[in-house]
């Protein structure tokens, strides 16, 4: 391409020099070329013979030049700001939004690369933070946010460090309840504290159920494992009800079965933790157990085969749990820091605290009943 014939403007030279401000003498490569006498046209306030004609032409002729050097943008600039300033904010949203999947696919390759070459840890139970953070909880949260619609009520009664054993009711044929606790607790709390659950001994002579209840944080409900815990400053939560509570016939939802000889109370007196009493409404509904299959699951090895109206009548569709709402509220603490040593050897004592947070996590069950619109909104 030929270079463009560029104007020069030296006739109006003594006419504009006091209106023409340095930054509208632009200088492009072009121009810088055909020698000093020849400078790029910039945007002239005067009002002279030339007038708004010149200022068009030295445009047109710059921008052409720069075109013909290879460097049109730089000139562009130089001629015409408010082009050059229209053009980022344009293109600025784009960059960001790469950015931001960039960002994701190169954490997510990082992700891979420590899980296939072990560079992660996991502590002495097996818990895998990265794993359970970044996985787990994704897989959890579109059930506990979408399906479930959990409300959560009083989660500043779990406190912000240290030590706690939350106890809540158990319920709901299969243990979700446990998931959506361990949910709510992290998604909720300030300080994002992870609930570690006390699993029955069932849960982790499973296959892969087994692998991924301990790398969600999960461990075997007996004393020793949840004292250690618990002196670690971890959040512990346990459902004393065991399997008589989840697998409770569909007549008997909402009322709490026996809280088992207080062994947790003994663990919290021993730790010096607070005991946070919690209630679960909507799981008792997910899957209405109107039978139980006795012979059947002492073949299989269950404490209980469920009978509902959906399972197993129609097979593996009738594992899908209903959509129910569901309403998770901690109580208020009851300290336990203020008792003896051996308190934790007292029989008496141990029965009565086990009573008190029984009662209370009943109360506010039948509350939240009596507040409930429906099973379903």
């Amino acid at each position: 391409m030929a270079d463009a014939k560029v104007i020069p403007f030296d006739d109006d030279r003594s006419r504009g020099a006091g209106q023409r401000g340095a930054g509208q003498r632009g200088a492009g490569r072009g121009g810088a070329q055909r020698g000093s006498g020849q400078r790029a046209a910039g945007r002239r306030r005067g009002a002279g013979r030339r007038g708004q004609g010149a200022d068009e032409a030295g445009v047109t002729a710059v921008t052409a030049a720069s075109g013909a050097a290879g460097s049109s943008g730089a000139a562009g600039a130089a001629g015409h700001p408010e082009a050059s300033a229209g053009a980022p904010p344009e293109e600025a949203p784009r960059e960001e939004g790469g950015g931001g999947w960039e960002r994701r696919i190169a954490g997510g390759l990082s992700f891979l690369r420590r899980r296939i070459t072990g560079d992660y840890e996991v502590d002495e139970f097996g818990y895998d933070k990265e794993l359970t953070d970044q996985v787990l909880m994704s897989l959890l949260r579109p059930v506990y946010e979408k399906y479930f619609r959990v409300e959560v009520k009083g989660i500043e009664n779990v406190p912000a460090e240290g030590g706690a054993l939350v106890v809540a009711n158990h319920s709901g044929t299969l243990p979700l309840d446990g998931l959506m606790l361990q949910v709510a607790v992290h998604d909720n709390h300030p300080a994002e504290r992870h609930l570690r659950l006390l699993a029955a001994d069932l849960v982790f002579m499973l296959p892969v159920v087994n692998e991924l209840a301990r790398k969600a944080g999960h461990t075997l409900a007996c004393a020793e494992d949840a004292q250690r815990l618990l002196e670690r400053g971890e959040v512990v939560g346990v459902m004393p009800e065991g399997f008589k509570g989840i697998g409770k016939p569909f007549g008997e939802r909402y009322k709490l079965q026996r809280f088992g000889r207080g062994g947790f109370v003994s663990t919290a007196l021993r730790a010096g933790v607070p005991i946070v009493p919690c209630s679960i409404v909507g799981a008792e509904e997910i899957y209405p157990m109107i039978g139980n299959a006795k012979t059947l699951a002492r073949v299989l090895g269950f404490p209980y085969f469920p009978i509902t109206p959906t399972f197993p009548l129609l097979g593996p569709l009738g594992a899908v749990p209903l959509p129910t709402k569901w309403t998770i509220q901690f109580g208020e603490p009851i300290a336990t820091d203020g008792y003896p040593p051996e308190a934790a050897e007292d029989p008496m004592l141990m029965f009565n605290l086990t009573d008190q947070v029984r009662e209370q996590i009943q109360h506010t069950l039948y509350k939240l009943l009596v507040q409930r619109r429906s099973v379903f909104f």
